[in-house]
C-alpha cells in the first residue's frame, strides 16, 4: 500500500534518507554565504548542541553564532556535511591543532638515526573495532541466499545482499516504527526504513512491493514488503543496519544460520 506523502512526511523523509545515505553523496552540500567576510568563530569550551529533526548543519552554524567551516571542522565533519536527529555536535574544537590547518605545528624534518642503529619497528595496523553492543533481538529479513557483504567504507556495500525469488516475503528484522516508505532514493529503488530506537535503524532496498506506510508500527517478523528487482539487477533484498545512522556489518548482529 503506497499512502500519499504529507508535508511532515516528507520531512522525516528528507532527513532519513540523509542519515541513510552516509558516503553516497546525495545529500545537499551547504555552502555558507559571504564566509570571507563573516567574523571569526568564538569557540565555546564545553558546549555543544543537539542536532534536531529537519536541521542542517549551515542552520545549526547560524543558530549558534558560527562559521559552517569551523563547526564542521571541530566534528569531523566532510562534505556532504551529513548530520541525524538527536546527534550531538561540538561548539568548540577537539584540542589544540584540531580546527584550522595554521594552529598545526610546522612539519619537521626526522632525524636519521645515528651510524649503526637499526630503524624503530614499524607501528602495526590497528585492528578494526569491535562492534557496538546492541540490546536488540535480530532475526533475518529474508530467506535466500546471501549474495553481498558488508564493505567498510565502500558506498556501494553497507549493508549485506539476499538473492531469492520475485514476490519473496522480505520481514522486519525486529520491533520498530516505518519511518520512511517510498522509492526516492537513487540506487535503492522501492525502499523501506524502520526506526527500532534512537539509535538503530534498518533498512529494506530493492523490494517489488511495499505493504507498510509511514509511521505504521511493526513487529519482528511481520511481511512488510515483497522481494524484487527495483534498481536492482536481480531479485534480491539490499538490507542495511545502521547504528547512529552510521552503516554497521550487518552480518554482526544477525543470527547464525
Amino acid at each position: 500500500m503506497r499512502g500519499r506523502m504529507t508535508g511532515t512526511s516528507r520531512v522525516v523523509a528528507a532527513t532519513l534518507i540523509a542519515v541513510l545515505l552516509g558516503g553516497c553523496g546525495s545529500a545537499k552540500v551547504y555552502r555558507e554565504p559571504g564566509a570571507s567576510s563573516q567574523a571569526p568563530s568564538r569557540p565555546r569550551p564545553g558546549v555543544s548542541t543537539a542536532v534536531r529533526s529537519g536541521d542542517t548543519l549551515f542552520a545549526i552554524a547560524s543558530r549558534n553564532g558560527v562559521r559552517v567551516q569551523d563547526l564542521a571542522a571541530w566534528n569531523g565533519l566532510a562534505p556532504p556535511y551529513t548530520i541525524y536527529p538527536g546527534q550531538r555536535l561540538r561548539l568548540y574544537p577537539a584540542g589544540k591543532g584540531s580546527s584550522t590547518a595554521a594552529s598545526r605545528p610546522p612539519a619537521t624534518t626526522p632525524s636519521k638515526p645515528a651510524s649503526g642503529t637499526p630503524p624503530p619497528a614499524a607501528t602495526p595496523a590497528p585492528k578494526p573495532a569491535a562492534p557496538v553492543a546492541s540490546d536488540i533481538k535480530w532475526r533475518w529479513p529474508a530467506d535466500g541466499e546471501l549474495i553481498g557483504r558488508y564493505v567498510t567504507g565502500e558506498p556501494t556495500k553497507q549493508g549485506i545482499d539476499i538473492g531469492g525469488a520475485s514476490g519473496a516475503p522480505v520481514r522486519a528484522a525486529a520491533d520498530g516504527v516505518v519511518v520512511y516508505s517510498g522509492s526516492g532514493l537513487v540506487g535503492y529503488g522501492e525502499l523501506i526504513i524502520i526506526k527500532h530506537n534512537e539509535q538503530w535503524l534498518s533498512a529494506y532496498g530493492h523490494n517489488r512491493n511495499r505493504l507498510v506506510n509511514e509511521g505504521q508500527l511493526v513487529r519482528s517478523g511481520q511481511q512488510i514488503a515483497e522481494m524484487g528487482r527495483s534498481g536492482a539487477p536481480r531479485e534480491m533484498l539490499h538490507f542495511e543496519v545502521r547504528y547512529n545512522g552510521k552503516p554497521v556489518d550487518p552480518l554482526q548482529y544477525l543470527p547464525k544460520r
